[in-house]
C-alpha cells in the first residue's frame, strides 16, 4: 500500500512537471490534457486517474507554486535585517528567491499573471502579490521613515514593477547573460531606492564618517554629499494591473 501510493504521488508530481513546462511553452489555453500526459509519459487515461481536467492540474500546481514562492519570501524579508543590510546586500537578497523561483518554474507566469486562465485560479494567488507587495513596502518604510505613507506605498510599487519587467528576459537568459541581466536589475533597484534612502537621512548606505580634520563627512552610496539639500520624492503615477 505505501508503496502504491509512493507511486501514486511520484505520478501526481510528474504531471504537474510536465504541465507547468507545457504552460511556460505554449500558454495555458492552448496546453490540453492530452499534451500534459504525453510530455509526463503516460497515457490521458492514467492522467484522469488523478486529474478530471486541465483546471484541476492547474489549481494542484497553482497551489504547489504559491507554497514554493511564499516560502522563498519568508527567508528572503526577514525583519531584523533590514534596516542594518547596506542596500545592495538588501536588494540582492530579496530578490535571489524570487529570481531562483521563476528559473525554476518558468511557467509560473502563465498560472500567475496570463489572462487566459479560470477567473477563480487567477484569484487564489492574489494573497500571494499581497503579501509580497505588503513586505517591501514594510522595508521601504525602515529604510526611508521619512516618506509619508501614499509616498512609501508608491516607491514599493514601483520597485516590485521594476522586478516584474526584468523577470521573463532573466528567466529567457542563461549563463553570462543572465548574471548581466540581473546586474542590471540590481542597479535599476539600487539607483532608484538609494536616494530615497539619502533623502530620509543617514541608514547603513548611507552612514557619516569622520574625516581626517574631525568634519564630518556623508559615505552614501552611488553619489551624494552632506551639502545636498533634502530631496523630495518625485510623484509616480501608477496605473492598475499586474505587470
Amino acid at each position: 500500500m505505501v508503496r502504491r501510493q509512493a507511486r501514486g504521488q511520484q505520478r501526481i508530481t510528474d504531471i504537474l512537471d510536465a504541465a507547468l513546462a507545457l504552460f511556460a511553452e505554449v500558454g495555458y489555453a492552448a496546453a490540453s490534457t492530452n499534451a500534459i500526459a504525453a510530455r509526463a509519459g503516460i497515457s490521458p487515461g492514467s492522467l484522469y486517474q488523478f486529474f478530471r481536467n486541465k483546471e484541476e492540474i492547474a489549481q494542484a500546481l497553482s497551489e504547489r507554486l504559491v507554497t514554493a514562492l511564499g516560502e522563498a519570501h519568508a527567508a528572503a524579508f526577514a525583519e531584523r535585517d533590514v534596516v542594518e543590510l547596506p542596500l545592495e546586500e538588501l536588494v540582492d537578497r530579496m530578490t535571489a528567491p524570487l529570481i531562483a523561483f521563476n528559473v525554476a518554474n518558468p511557467g509560473a507566469k502563465v498560472l500567475f499573471g496570463s489572462g487566459d486562465v479560470p477567473t477563480g485560479l487567477a484569484e487564489a494567488t492574489r494573497p500571494v502579490f499581497a503579501a509580497v507587495a505588503g513586505r517591501v513596502t514594510a522595508v521601504v518604510a525602515a529604510r526611508a521613515p521619512a516618506l509619508s505613507a501614499p509616498e512609501t506605498e508608491r516607491v514599493a510599487t514601483v520597485a516590485v514593477r521594476i522586478v516584474a519587467a526584468m523577470m521573463p528576459p532573466i528567466v529567457g537568459a542563461s549563463g553570462a547573460e543572465r548574471d548581466a541581466l540581473i546586474a542590471e536589475l540590481h542597479r535599476a533597484l539600487v539607483g532608484y531606492l538609494a536616494p530615497l534612502e539619502s533623502a530620509s537621512g543617514p541608514t547603513t548606505s548611507a552612514r557619516p564618517t569622520s574625516s581626517a580634520n574631525g568634519s564630518t563627512a556623508a559615505s552614501v552610496s552611488r553619489g551624494g554629499s552632506p551639502a545636498d539639500p533634502p530631496r523630495r520624492v518625485p510623484a509616480v503615477p501608477v496605473r492598475g494591473g499586474r505587470g
